[in-house]
């Protein structure tokens, strides 16, 4: 998981800003390639261990409600790639053309069986095939759709230095961002997408610019065992 050089990342990743973050994890190749190494050993691992578990959730899913059993959805990675993540479906058929891309408590779209999948965030549990194409990695920044990449500010751009994340610091911090959403919601009557995009992503985005300057493989280590508590919990 070597990086880029500088004149091969594109052009909108090429300022100051973002210059600082590449510089800091340049100097931490040996922790990006045993990263890779040790996302796709871990993946292989548990895609064999949870099949029956994920095959038990895909027919509940069926059952619960019409449409396919994943969720498929163009998201943004390492250096602005577009790919299609893999999710367990939570919400009805074709919920991404019936409302925003992000969702606030008590959303009419999520089921029955989503809300569940969602609570001990089992969901993610297909995002496994992503790590093993490359694609995501176990921790890093959630991967977004691109009308919220478009309006990262320079410095964020820096997430882009590494693959998306099924897992971070934010994520753990915003566990409930259903429920910030809707406080901020109720608070400015604005949509959706402008409180996610006005005061939710630059919370978000604190997190995940400390990660990249913190970034080491034990701090991934650290990141993924906290999480596993955080879920209990």
């Amino acid at each position: 998981m070597r990086l880029k050089r500088w004149d091969q990342l594109p052009e909108y990743m090429k300022n100051e800003k973002v210059r600082l973050y590449y510089e800091m994890l340049k100097r931490r190749q040996w922790d990006l390639l045993l990263k890779r190494v040790m996302d796709l050993v871990m993946a292989l691992i548990l895609t064999v261990i949870l099949s029956p578990v994920m095959l038990i959730l895909a027919v509940c899913i069926k059952l619960d409600s019409r449409g396919p059993v994943f969720f498929r959805q163009k998201r943004i990675t390492r250096y602005g790639k577009v790919y299609r993540i893999f999710k367990f479906r939570t919400m009805i058929a074709d919920a991404d053309k019936k409302g925003p891309a992000v969702t606030a408590a008590g959303d009419s779209r999520i089921t029955r069986m989503g809300n569940l999948l969602r609570k001990c965030r089992l969901d993610e549990l297909p995002q496994l095939f992503n790590v093993i194409s490359g694609d995501m990695s176990f921790v890093g920044t959630r991967p977004e759709v691109k009308k919220y990449v478009d309006a990262y500010s320079d410095e964020m751009f820096a997430t882009l230095l590494l693959p998306a994340g099924i897992t971070s610091r934010t994520s753990i911090a915003y566990k409930d961002e259903d429920e910030v959403m809707e406080k901020y919601l109720r608070e400015t009557g604005s949509t959706v997408d402008e409180v996610y995009i006005r005061y939710v992503l630059p919370e978000k985005m604190k997190y995940n610019l400390d990660y990249l300057k913190k970034f080491s493989i034990f701090g991934d280590i650290k990141v993924m065992i906290d999480t596993v508590f955080a879920v209990i919990r």
